[in-house]
């Protein structure tokens, strides 16, 4: 792909979400249910960042008769661009809070 993803809210949500521990792996479900966002718009966001190189993915092997889960995190390239998107963000008033306030 190789295009910034779309700034809308729910970007602005999911990568705000992913920096405040941008090194760990998160659970699709649990990235949900941090920015409150469906299935439906996260997932589409999560595979937009990931074909942008923002995300890498793996798979989580199964446990105790649970599915194998998907697990995502920004790459150091997807940390730099995140930032860099976030402060555009805030310049256009799309944050509510300014950019040095987020941990």
């Amino acid at each position: 792909m190789g295009n910034e993803p779309r700034l809308s809210r729910q970007t602005i949500s999911v990568l705000e979400a992913l920096l405040m521990e941008p090194g760990t792996w998160r659970y699709g479900y649990d990235i949900s249910r941090e920015t409150g966002l469906k299935s439906g718009t996260l997932y589409p966001i999560l595979m937009r960042l990931t074909g942008n190189s923002w995300l890498e993915t793996r798979w989580e092997g199964s446990e105790s008769g649970r599915p194998p889960r998907h697990m995502y995190r920004l790459t150091a390239n997807g940390r730099r661009e995140s930032s860099r998107f976030l402060e555009k963000a805030s310049e256009r008033g799309f944050l509510a809070q300014p950019e040095g306030s987020r941990a």
